[in-house]
């Protein structure tokens, strides 16, 4: 995100002394440097100034991170998966949003989670690459080596590679979260930035939207765990790393790379005559997948315009919906309804649902919410897939449900 901020006390020159007063004893000590940076010191970063050094560990062991197997779509069909099936009621109060989350789908690009929690997380650090946790309902408090973010319904909240932080979910609702972790980084798409990464005119949102940290976050604490995700060649797996001191103990940061909230209802849909294409929706992009979101919105208003989609086969991708508010026309009829993810896969031509093309002429107005991820590489299906799968949805646009 090259869009600079400056949080907390830093110096005025870069790579030089910093010293501030200490914590709690009013001592003035000199703080450590570290450059939190992506793509090999070529591409954002941020300074961050520790009181203690960022890389004194006392222990390292194996943590054995939830099920991260996938099968694959075969054979070859579309599939509705109901995740509020995933998370009984009696269980919410003992889940948190790192280790109770369920793989829903997956390939070596993205995986897509599911998690509905009461309970605290521990400190976590995803090494893998950058996750984009979409908020369907509830509110919490994310505290990170950058400072704390608060996040409520409608909040995509994301989280750069390798940014120690962890969830405490506020309020009397349990927290739903719908979790994107990308194996690499994501950004807004390039088509919305100018050559030096501001936002443009024609962007459906603009800095002014994005809300990252106010102030530092100080902690106290010797031998602090934090899970760590990360790669090896078997795959995804974790760490249990042991600090000497509490990592966060960040007196001040600035730079282009920070955790950040975008609300999906500051998002400003682009419509026209005729039914717009999804890129039009589009609101961050990461390696092999994009993602949009379909908003409450005006829509189609050609005098013989068709407001639902046209039927349409990805040849290239598969399409993800998550449905996470509004009343989707498209879908009326097919069993999906708040907390259901659709799986469109490539190789198959999908769309409105028998009855809806015919409906929508004369709408104005879809009141809709929801989260699409398009891949453009298979998508297998996770454990927690597996087992919310509706299978009487392929055969609904024959009738057959």
């Amino acid at each position: 995100m090259a869009h600079y901020r400056r949080v907390g006390h830093v110096p005025p020159k870069r790579h030089t002394q910093h010293r501030h007063i200490g914590h709690g004893d009013g001592e003035e000590r000199l703080h450590f440097e570290e450059l939190m940076g992506e793509e090999g010191f070529s591409s954002d970063s941020s300074l961050l100034y520790h009181r203690e050094i960022p890389s004194a560990i006392v222990d390292s062991r194996v943590w054995d991170v939830p099920d991260q197997t996938t099968t694959p779509n075969h054979p070859l069909r579309p599939r509705h998966l109901k995740l509020h099936e995933l998370f009984p009621k009696e269980t919410w109060s003992e889940t948190d949003v790192v280790t109770g989350r369920r793989v829903v789908l997956g390939n070596g690009d993205v995986r897509l989670s599911y998690v509905v929690s009461a309970a605290d997380s521990p400190l976590y650090r995803n090494a893998t690459g950058d996750e984009i946790v979409y908020i369907e309902s509830g509110t919490a408090t994310v505290e990170t080596i950058f400072g704390a973010v608060d996040a409520e319904q409608g909040d995509y909240v994301v989280i750069p590679a390798s940014t120690t932080h962890r969830w405490l979910p506020t309020g009397d609702q349990p927290l739903r979260a719908y979790a994107i972790e990308a194996t690499g980084h994501v950004a807004p798409p390039k088509r919305y930035l100018s050559r030096y990464g501001q936002f443009l005119e024609n962007a459906p949102y603009c800095e002014r939207d994005l809300h990252g940290p106010g102030e530092p976050l100080q902690a106290d604490g010797t031998d602090v765990e934090v899970l760590v995700k990360h790669r090896t060649s078997r795959g995804i797996t974790g760490t249990r790393l042991t600090y000497a001191r509490h990592p966060f103990d960040v007196v001040g940061w600035d730079g282009c790379l920070y955790p950040f909230t975008f609300s999906v209802h500051d998002f400003e849909p682009i419509t026209g005559r005729v039914h717009q294409p999804p890129p039009v929706h589009q609101v961050f992009e990461g390696h092999n997948f994009v993602v949009c979101n379909f908003v409450p919105r005006k829509v189609d208003y050609h005098p013989l315009s068709i407001p639902v989609p046209y039927y349409h086969s990805n040849v290239d991708s598969d399409e993800i919906m998550f449905y996470c508010g509004g009343d989707y026309e498209a879908r009326k009829g097919s069993g999906i309804g708040q907390g259901s993810v659709s799986v469109h896969p490539g190789g198959l031509a999908h769309g409105p649902q028998p009855g809806a093309y015919e409906r929508s002429i004369g709408v104005e107005f879809f009141d809709e919410l929801a989260v699409m991820v398009d891949t453009f590489r298979p998508l297998e299906l996770g454990e927690g897939g597996l087992a919310c799968e509706d299978e009487a949805y392929a055969w609904t646009w024959a009738g057959r449900r």
